[in-house]
């Protein structure tokens, strides 16, 4: 299979789902192309843009509007352009999610535990912890504890701040002793670890067609490659965001997780460049094309600059 098929089954695929959606794919572009390229864009540069995955003007219209309103999004009007960039809110949670969808998944653990203790909270609160904490890959061991292995303690600290629990809520540390098998049947059941390895195993079979198609040595046209790297990270996204991110040794031994993360970082280093080069020619700032990628972007699956330097 060519690469430009292969990235037109990609596409197609997305375009025929019964919903489309178009605001979850411009969040995509935002944290993956845009916001390391200066965060701000004119929406008619977006709006072509997103007109090949088959969004309407319209719809993408429709869909910025409604994440300006969720406060992802703020808006600037230069003359009669309107230029769109993250909120401080949109940048903080797109902070977080970056440092998960191109981060390593975990090689070490030392055995301890981080317990969230919800009893302090009311009903209102206990849910709104349980929906936020979740995010970070808290499961919930009991109606008033959240537990993970190794959460990010500056994510946990600025998720505390920003649901305003960090003066009523309670944080443990602990080890389990001697209850290995338990551990791993409470662990299986608290973050449903065979819905989330389904997910992994399901991603890696639609997407290992486009990376055998692009390891064959063909070049991919800027354009396809736009494409292939935002639907990349869109598919990768939605997986990873909902797993938990544990350690080996609390994990199944068919854990997919591992071979999609394998997979989405060589697709990723295979795309790229010439991604970023499409988005030189079809993005616009106020100040013309979208500047440069930031220092940040070249740390991407522990360092694109590397992988150029092998290549």
């Amino acid at each position: 299979m060519s690469i430009q098929r292969a990235c037109n089954k990609l596409v197609d695929d997305f375009r025929s789902r019964p919903t489309l959606r178009a605001g979850s794919l411009i969040t995509t572009v935002f944290g993956d192309a845009i916001a390391p390229r200066g965060g701000t864009v004119w929406l008619g540069s977006l709006i072509k843009a997103m007109a090949d995955f088959g969004i309407s003007e319209r719809l993408v219209r429709t869909s910025v509007f409604r994440l300006a309103k969720e406060g992802w999004l703020q808006s600037e009007q230069i003359g009669r352009r309107s230029y769109y960039s993250l909120t401080a809110d949109g940048r903080e949670r797109f902070e977080q999610a970056t440092n998960r969808i191109y981060g390593q998944p975990l090689a070490e653990w030392d055995g301890e535990w981080c317990l969230l203790l919800l009893s302090a909270l009311d009903t209102t609160r206990k849910e709104q912890a349980r929906k936020e904490f979740g995010w970070l890959g808290f499961g919930p061991l009991s109606p008033n504890v959240l537990a993970h292995p190794s959460p990010e303690p500056p994510e946990l600290a600025v998720t505390m701040q920003r649901i305003g629990v960090e003066n009523s809520l309670v944080i443990m540390r602990g080890t389990t002793v001697r209850s290995d098998t338990a551990m791993r049947a409470l662990t299986h059941d608290c973050w449903n670890l065979d819905e989330n390895n389904a997910r992994y195993s399901d991603f890696v079979q639609r997407l290992r067609p486009v990376y055998k198609a692009l390891a064959g040595k063909q070049r991919v046209a800027a354009q396809a490659a736009f494409l292939i790297r935002t639907l990349l990270i869109q598919e990768y996204r939605k997986v990873l965001l909902r797993d938990p991110w544990l350690p080996a040794e609390l994990l199944p031994a068919d854990w997919q997780g591992a071979a999609a993360y394998q997979l989405c970082r060589n697709l990723y280093l295979g795309v790229y460049a010439e991604a970023d080069a499409h988005l030189d020619r079809v993005m616009e700032s106020a100040d013309g094309p979208l500047p440069p990628p930031s220092r940040a972007f070249t740390r991407r699956f522990g360092g694109l600059d590397q992988f150029e330097k092998a290549g």
